[in-house]
């Protein structure tokens, strides 16, 4: 909050309002339970948590904006509140300040990771632009879009501390790989819960995704059982982003009916025990046992 307290009034105005919003801050919180499971003792871990949060929040606000989204976290989006323009503006600030914020620190090889999460996730989101709104998009290819936009930042919050000392550098591979498959496996969660929460708890109407545009996994994972008329449903929300012609409880029998929500958790479990997989190699004690408990977590998670 200090950092967008020295911004510009609308900064201050806006941020304030996108922070207060809550989240769950995952990726900063794992960055420090990483930091601590390699007993590392200085401050860098809290200033790189700042930077990975507000890459992630950069994020947040221009994907809103890309899928014209009204509602987050139960509130009216900032792009809502504030119009496209100025709320562009303030991700670019954020993004921009959160480089400064590592570029003080003078590190390259940080500097290094955080260039390749960012381009992977701008790659991600160029991919599942190219997807939007069609119905043949292969479980390959949401697979590689997911890996970009969130798999990717996952493994910088969980490899970054591993370059704070020499003798940590052993484990930026193994924390890189855990932070990939966690942040995969996660997403494929969140992209689950869009289609069997309620509004009330997802702060955001059901089944946002496909009336954005984007088909996830247990929609492509039920498409070769529709039949055609079946397939028009689906094809209709994604092409106009509307329910007019079914309804999300229509649309969550179809796909219980062919059990492919829980192929889809089953998938989401597979990247957890890959990430689990990962941690083999690392120091044990407590903060291992806490980063091995995350998939379970996030599995039976239902917001």
């Amino acid at each position: 909050m200090r950092e967008l307290h020295a911004g510009p009034p609308a900064v201050r105005e806006i941020g304030d309002y996108v922070f207060g919003g809550g989240g769950k801050r995952l990726r900063p919180a794992l960055l420090l339970v990483v930091s601590r499971m390699l007993s590392y003792g200085g401050d860098r871990d809290v200033r790189y948590g700042a930077v990975i949060e507000m890459i992630h929040t950069a994020t947040l606000i221009h994907d809103d904006i890309i899928d014209h989204a009204q509602v987050r976290r139960g509130r009216p989006t900032a792009n809502n509140r504030w119009g496209n323009q100025l709320t562009v503006l303030l991700g670019d600030w954020l993004y921009a300040r959160s480089i400064d914020l590592a570029l003080e620190a003078d590190d390259v090889a940080v500097m290094k990771i955080l260039s390749k999460a960012t381009v992977g996730m701008i790659e991600g989101e160029i991919l599942g632009q190219a997807t939007c709104h069609r119905a043949d998009v292969t479980r390959e290819q949401y697979l590689e879009i997911v890996g970009h936009k969130t798999g990717e930042l996952f493994a910088a919050a969980c490899s970054i501390p591993a370059l704070f000392e020499p003798e940590y550098s052993r484990f930026l591979k193994p924390l890189a790989d855990y932070g990939y498959n966690l942040g995969v496996c996660f997403q494929i969660v969140d992209d689950v819960l869009d289609i069997t929460g309620s509004q009330q708890r997802l702060g955001k109407p059901v089944l946002s995704d496909l009336r954005e545009g984007k088909i996830t996994l247990p929609f492509i994972l039920a498409w070769p059982h529709l039949d055609e008329a079946q397939r028009r449903l689906v094809e209709d929300v994604l092409t106009r982003g509307e329910m007019s012609t079914t309804s999300p409880d229509e649309l969550r029998a179809l796909l219980e009916r062919h059990n492919v929500i829980e192929e889809a958790v089953a998938s989401a479990a597979a990247y957890g025990r890959l990430a689990e997989v990962a941690l083999a190699e690392l120091p044990q004690g407590l903060e291992r046992d806490a980063l091995a408990g995350a998939p379970g977590f996030l599995l039976q998670r239902d917001t």
